[in-house]
C-alpha cells in the first residue's frame, strides 16, 4: 500500500513540479486513512505495513541523506554562516518545545515539532521519534503539521523577498536555514535563480549536519530518564549513537572523500526520496483527524508560532553575516 502511494505521490508531483513529492505522500496517506473504502483497510490489515515502512524505511531514507553532505562544501560557507545556522537551531528547537509545554500539548509532541522545524523536516523528526520511542499519533501529527507550514512557506516566502530587500544569495540562505524539508528549500528557493538555490542547499545541509548531535542528545535524555526509573530498566537504554545514525555519518565521509560516481549520487538520492516517501505516506496514514481536532488549535498555534521564530531567526541571522 505504502508502495502505491509513493507511486500516486510520484506522479502528481510529476504533473505539478512545484509540490515536492514527499509533501504528496503525506497527504495521501493522510487521505487514504479517512476514505470510506480504505479507512478499513489502513486501520486493520495494511497497519502493520505501513507502521514498517514509517519506522525502517525513514531510517534507511535517513542513512542516504547523508550522501548529499560534504564537509567541504558545508566549511565552504564559512564560519559565520556556521555560527549562524547554529543559533537558529538552538533558538528555534528551544523555543518551539517552550512553546509547546506552554501551550499544553501532551506527550512528545512540542519535541517532536521543535526537532522538525530546526534541523530537516519529516526525516528529523523520525530520527528522534525513534530513539524516544514516540507514539505513532504523535510522529504523524508532528510530520502533517511540519510539512504543511513547509509547503506554505514555498508560496509565501518569495513574496518576501522584495519588501525584504533580499539579493539571490542573501535570500537562498534565509530559506536553506528556515524552511523545514530539503525538498520544500529547493522549491522555494529555486524562484530566485541558480545562486539562490546552491547557497539554500549548502545552508540548509549544514543544518542536516545537526541531526546527529541532536539524536545523541536525546539518547542521553532517554538514558537518564530510565535510570531515574530504577536498574530494571537500565538494560534497556538505546545506544548512545543509534545505528542509523552511524550509516548517516559513514556516507557523509563517503560524500566527503569524492570517490563515489554521480551516477552513484544521483541513483542514492532518488532512493532516498522514494524511501521517504513511503515513510511519509505511512506516518501520514496514522494520522486521525477527529483525535487531533481535540489538539488541533493549539498544534496550529505552535506551529505557526514555530514558523514566525524560526523565519524571525534565519533573517536576523542572514542580516549580521552580509
Amino acid at each position: 500500500m505504502a508502495a502505491l502511494g509513493v507511486a500516486a505521490a510520484s506522479a502528481v508531483h510529476l504533473l505539478v513540479p512545484a509540490v515536492p513529492m514527499l509533501t504528496v505522500a503525506v497527504v495521501l496517506g493522510i487521505t487514504a486513512a479517512h476514505l470510506p473504502g480504505l479507512r478499513g483497510l489502513v486501520r486493520g490489515a495494511a497497519r502493520p505495513g505501513l507502521t514498517l515502512a514509517g519506522k525502517r524505511l525513514m531510517r534507511l531514507g535517513i542513512v542516504l541523506l547523508g550522501l548529499k553532505l560534504a564537509l567541504s562544501d558545508v566549511l565552504g560557507l564559512g564560519w559565520a554562516t556556521v555560527a549562524m545556522v547554529a543559533c537558529v537551531v538552538v533558538a528555534t528547537f528551544f523555543g518551539t518545545v517552550w512553546l509547546g509545554r506552554k501551550l499544553g500539548l501532551r506527550g512528545d509532541q512540542p519535541l517532536l515539532v521543535a526537532t522538525g522545524y530546526s534541523i530537516c523536516g519529516a526525516s528529523a523528526i523520525g530520527a528522534v521519534s525513534e530513539v524516544r520511542g514516540s507514539e505513532e499519533e504523535d510522529v504523524a501529527t508532528s510530520v502533517a503539521l511540519v510539512t504543511l507550514c513547509g509547503t506554505l512557506a514555498i508560496a509565501v516566502l518569495p513574496l518576501l523577498r522584495a519588501p525584504l530587500g533580499l539579493d539571490a544569495g542573501e535570500f537562498g540562505r534565509w530559506v536553506g536555514a528556515g524552511v523545514h524539508d530539503v525538498g520544500q528549500v529547493v522549491a522555494t528557493a529555486q524562484t530566485a535563480g541558480p545562486a539562490a538555490l546552491g547557497q539554500a542547499v549548502l545552508v540548509k545541509l549544514l543544518r542536516v549536519m545537526m541531526l546527529a548531535p541532536l539524536v545523541a542528545c536525546m539518547v542521553l535524555a532517554v538514558r537518564r530518564r530510565a535510570g531515574s526509573a530504577g536498574a530494571a530498566v537500565v538494560g534497556k537504554r538505546p545506544p548512545l549513537v543509534p545505528l542509523f545514525v552511524v550509516g548517516f555519518l559513514v556516507m557523509v565521509v563517503l560524500r566527503t572523500t569524492g570517490l563515489l560516481p554521480a551516477a552513484v549520487l544521483d541513483g542514492a538520492a532518488r532512493a532516498q526520496e522514494i524511501l521517504l516517501a513511503a515513510a511519509l505516506f505511512g506516518l501520514g496514514s496514522a494520522v486521525h483527524l477527529p483525535s487531533l481536532t481535540r489538539t488541533g488549535l493549539r498544534v496550529a498555534a505552535l506551529g505557526l508560532a514555530a514558523w514566525v521564530v524560526v523565519a524571525g531567526a534565519s533573517y536576523g541571522g542572514v542580516l549580521l553575516t552580509m
